[in-house]
C-alpha cells in the first residue's frame, strides 16, 4: 500500500473545473453511474461547497473528489429534516486503496463537524464507514430510499452530537441549506 496522500493537496471542489470532476466520476463509476439510487436522492440539488472536496496530484490534476449534497428526509405528513448526503467517494483509479479516499473522508467529517452541520448520511459498506468515522445504520430503520438500496448500507452520522432517526422517504430538500 502506498503512503496515504499529504492532505496538503486536498482543496475546496469548487475551485475544480466541473469537467474534471464528471472525467473522474467517470473513471471511477462507469458512464452508467447516473441512474443509481445515490442520484435519485440527490436528483436536482447542488452540492454544498463547504462539505466538497478535491484532490490533486503534484501536477495538478484532480485525483479524488467528495461531494456532499443537501437532501432530507421527507416525513408522511410532507415534513422534512435536512440531512447532508456524503458521496461519491471518487478516486481515480490508478490509485485506489492508496489513501486518497481516507484523506477526503476526514476532510468532510472534519468539516462537518466543524460547521456543525446537518446529520450526515450516505449508501456504503457499514463496516469501513463505521470503523473510521462512526457512520451507523442504527438510526437509518425507519427510512426508504427512491431506488434499490441495501438497508445495511444506508448509514447516518451525527455531526454535532444530536439525536438521529425518524421515519420517511429519503429525496432532494424543498429547500437547500442557506
Amino acid at each position: 500500500m502506498a503512503d496515504r496522500q499529504d492532505v496538503s493537496h486536498i482543496v475546496p471542489l469548487n475551485i475544480v473545473a466541473e469537467e474534471a470532476i464528471e472525467r473522474l466520476l467517470d473513471a471511477a463509476f462507469g458512464p452508467d453511474r447516473h441512474g443509481r439510487t445515490a442520484y435519485l436522492i440527490r436528483q436536482g440539488m447542488p452540492w454544498v461547497p463547504e462539505l466538497s472536496f478535491g484532490m490533486m496530484d503534484e501536477h495538478g490534476e484532480l485525483v479524488g473528489s467528495l461531494q456532499s449534497w443537501p437532501v432530507a428526509l421527507t416525513h408522511a405528513d410532507g415534513t422534512q429534516t435536512p440531512l447532508i448526503m456524503v458521496g461519491p467517494v471518487a478516486v481515480s483509479p490508478a490509485l485506489q486503496r492508496t489513501g486518497h479516499g481516507r484523506a477526503l473522508m476526514d476532510a468532510v467529517v472534519n468539516a462537518a463537524r466543524a460547521h456543525h452541520s446537518e446529520p450526515l448520511m450516505m449508501i456504503g459498506d457499514p463496516e469501513y464507514y463505521g470503523r473510521f468515522w462512526g457512520f451507523s445504520a442504527a438510526a437509518t430503520g425507519g427510512w426508504t430510499c427512491p431506488g434499490p438500496y441495501e438497508a445495511r448500507r444506508l448509514l447516518a452520522l451525527s455531526a454535532d452530537g444530536a439525536a438521529i432517526g425518524g421515519v420517511g422517504m429519503l429525496g432532494p430538500r424543498i429547500t437547500a441549506p442557506v
